[in-house]
């Protein structure tokens, strides 16, 4: 037997994380997991009573963690978060691309600005909080590990949700070209594609099919028809593949897309 034992595996102790948008849901999820396993956790949310929260929360579990405020599509503000970081723990190891947004509306009703945020917050960000992530991890010497959160949706268009798709099908590529571009550097860069998640935002987007006056009931048992495990997924069922994809036991796995989406994408 070489290499690390199953025990460590999993192991962050000593490593810095940075999670966007970890204030709820599945980055909130994400960032307790990372804790969990040791690491010392930067939680970055536009929501900057989230953030607090999640890093209480973490804290209070013994954990060690740090909150910031931060926009995800602002390239000024990805460096202040790397910046930050590296100040209050002296290392970056792992970035976890998780802000995101999904307003739902039909293809007609899509304005300049909603299509713009959604790809600001959703693809440009991955690409500039990468980019400045990178650098530190560069400079470092060590390397890193950078996780990317796509969606089945950038591999299977959805009805009502072009601006959506559209910027995750370009997560699904980035993460791939920035796997490419970095790995000479020893950063490995990975995605998730999670499918129906549970969440807070799930159920906002609930309360927007049903505005549009199409059934939500009928749109559930269509969407339930096709998930073979039967059920929605939590926001944890995301975060432990989060957790492997970020931790030692991944060394020779890079620009690979996970589909944690309960089987959807099968039927």
């Amino acid at each position: 037997m070489s290499g690390r034992r199953v025990a460590e595996l999993l192991d962050l102790t000593d490593e810095c994380a940075i999670v966007t948008g970890g204030g709820a849901g599945i980055g909130q999820a994400i960032a307790f997991r990372l804790a969990e396993a040791g690491a010392s956790v930067v939680v970055t949310d536009i929501d900057s009573e989230a953030a607090d929260r999640t890093v209480e929360q973490i804290k209070q579990n013994g954990g060690s963690g740090r909150a910031v405020v931060a926009n995800a599509a602002s390239v000024a503000d990805a460096a202040n978060v790397m910046q930050a970081a590296t100040e209050a723990f002296g290392r970056l190891d792992v970035l976890v691309n998780n802000a995101g947004v999904f307003p739902h509306a039909p293809v007609f009703d899509v304005t300049e600005e909603m299509w713009d945020r959604v790809l600001n917050v959703n693809l440009k960000s991955v690409m500039f909080y990468s980019q400045a992530a990178a650098r530190k991890m560069t400079e470092s010497g060590w390397g890193g590990r950078i996780v990317n959160i796509a969606s089945m949706e950038g591999l299977h268009p959805r009805e009502d949700l072009a601006h959506y798709v559209t910027a995750k099908a370009g997560v699904v590529m980035l993460t791939k070209a920035l796997a490419l571009e970095l790995a000479p550097h020893n950063i490995l860069v990975n995605a998730v594609a999670p499918g129906g998640i549970m969440t807070a935002g799930a159920a906002a987007q609930q309360t927007a099919i049903k505005a549009s006056g199409k059934s939500l009931r009928e749109i559930y048992e269509k969407f339930m028809a096709r998930l073979p495990l039967g059920r929605l997924g939590e926001p944890d069922d995301v975060a432990k593949v989060v957790l492997f994809l970020a931790s030692p036991a991944v060394d020779y796995m890079t620009g690979s897309v996970v589909i944690v989406d309960g089987g959807f994408l099968l039927s």
